[in-house]
């Protein structure tokens, strides 16, 4: 929209300074790093601003920012995981070929929410780091909010889990696993109980 009229243009800017660091935060914890998060986010923003005005006449703008960070996201470890495998099969070919030990190291949230499933990761951060409701939560993943309740749930037990085997535990769950989760965003002011 580069002919947008001046408020409109303006109007997005306003969007776009108090969501950047807000979905680039998401993108951060759907990746599982830091690497290449503010493009993901200045990525979604730039298709945001290609159809900012159905988004501006939506119900929740913000929540249809997150649901394109988060189909970024998905896009982004899918072409990774991809990559890997390539990789992978690649090296598994080489004749020099030596397996990596495997080597125990302590698990922190982030390298665990990185081995959830991406809708169960999707589901623990913006449920328990960005404090959505289950209904802000469906909306901008696009799934039910029975689905949300029970990937969320399995999501944190699983982390649960990977923290604790990581912690000397074995299975046993690690206590206040959501609110290690709500941590990981800095603007978090405490649960809503939603």
């Amino acid at each position: 929209m580069p002919d947008a009229p001046p408020d409109i243009q303006a109007e997005f800017r306003d969007f776009f300074e108090r969501h950047h660091a807000e979905l680039a935060r998401l993108a951060h914890l759907l990746l599982g790093s830091s690497d290449g998060a503010d493009d993901l986010a200045a990525d979604a923003l730039v298709a945001v601003w290609h159809q900012w005005e159905r988004v501006r006449a939506a119900d929740h703008p913000a929540a249809y920012a997150r649901g394109v960070v988060a189909n970024l996201a998905r896009s982004r470890i899918r072409s990774l995981v991809r990559e890997r495998r390539r990789v992978a099969l690649f090296s598994s070919q080489r004749a020099d070929h030596v397996d990596d030990p495997d080597i125990s190291a302590v698990v922190d949230v982030q390298a665990a929410l990185v081995r959830l499933p991406f809708r169960k990761r999707a589901c623990v951060v913006l449920r328990h780091a960005f404090d959505l409701s289950e209904r802000e939560t469906a909306r901008t993943l696009g799934i039910s909010v029975g689905t949300v309740k029970s990937q969320t749930s399995r999501g944190i037990a699983e982390l649960e889990r990977l923290l604790g085997s990581a912690h000397g535990g074995g299975q046993q769950p690690v206590p206040g696993t959501p609110e290690t989760v709500r941590k990981l965003h800095p603007g978090h002011a405490g649960g809503n109980g939603r």
